[in-house]
């Protein structure tokens, strides 16, 4: 609830840059892993879809969004069964929130705002189940457990770790969207690459610990990050849906008029890729 109110007290303009702080949020750990070769996915094509969603809004970013989308969606991923280990999960995951803001572009409201952000959310309470569930000490626990000690948590006491630290991040970022030029991308001011970076350096924080995940031999929670329980064929069918698109958005993303790419949008899962030396882009 306090997520939507804040979300609902900006601008449309800024209600869409939180959106791409959230997303931003993952990029990270998103561009630090290889891609699975088969999926088939041009890592720098996922790049310039963080670009393009921190470039100043209007017809040519948001048509270069809409193209680039288009192009993901002709990978052989889009037409495959994947049963994703941990990291690539998230992958999947963060490949959705993508598209989703592709929607807000031709659907701008708080709701698709939300949807995005939510789910950024999800994925960082996601994150504590896995370490909660872990065999093995997180090698961080104590300044984890310290960190959590002296924060201000009120109601979100239950949360782990990454939750807070997402919420804590999520509410900086609000509270400076406010002073952004509403004629600006967030890669285009100075305090724009300022939020961009404190999202980042949470990013590589979420490194850290999925390379520990996969270290230790990880390789998936029994639960789906929405919370769900469920077999392999239910987590295939999962991520299916997770990227099914909506009637229109064919024509939106300009996929309508080869059953090729039709195919795909029944059939979609999803995947993030990776870029070295991920601060840069903040910069």
């Amino acid at each position: 609830m306090v997520r939507i109110e804040r979300l609902a007290d900006l601008k449309p303009v800024h209600q869409r840059q939180a959106a791409v702080l959230a997303l931003w949020r993952w990029r990270a750990p998103m561009l630090a892993f290889e891609l699975e070769a088969e999926w088939g996915v041009d890592q720098s094509l996922l790049e310039s879809l963080f670009r393009l969603a921190a470039s100043p809004a209007g017809g040519q970013s948001d048509g270069a969004y809409r193209r680039a989308i288009a192009e993901l969606c002709t990978a052989p991923l889009f037409t495959s069964e994947v049963d994703p280990d941990t990291v690539q999960l998230f992958q999947l995951e963060s490949i959705s929130n993508l598209l989703t803001f592709g929607e807000l572009l031709d659907k701008p409201g708080v709701d698709e705002v939300e949807r995005v952000v939510e789910a950024s959310a999800g994925l960082a309470t996601y994150l504590d189940g896995l370490v909660e569930s872990s065999f093995y000490s997180h090698p961080a626990e104590e300044a984890h457990s310290q960190y959590l000690a002296d924060a201000d948590l009120a109601d979100r006491a239950s949360e782990g770790y990454f939750a807070s630290r997402h919420f804590a991040v999520e509410t900086a970022c609000h509270g400076a969207l406010g002073v952004l030029p509403d004629s600006a991308g967030l890669l285009d001011s100075s305090t724009g690459r300022e939020l961009l970076a404190l999202c980042e350096e949470f990013g590589e924080e979420l490194v850290t610990t999925m390379q520990w995940l996969r270290m230790t031999g990880h390789w998936r929670s029994r639960r789906e990050p929405d919370g769900k329980c469920g077999s392999r064929d239910g987590r295939v069918a999962r991520n299916r849906g997770l990227l099914r698109a909506a009637p229109d958005e064919q024509a939106r993303f300009g996929l309508g008029k080869n059953a090729e790419a039709d195919q795909a949008l029944e059939l979609v899962p999803g995947a993030l890729a990776s870029v070295p030396s991920s601060r840069q882009a903040a910069k």
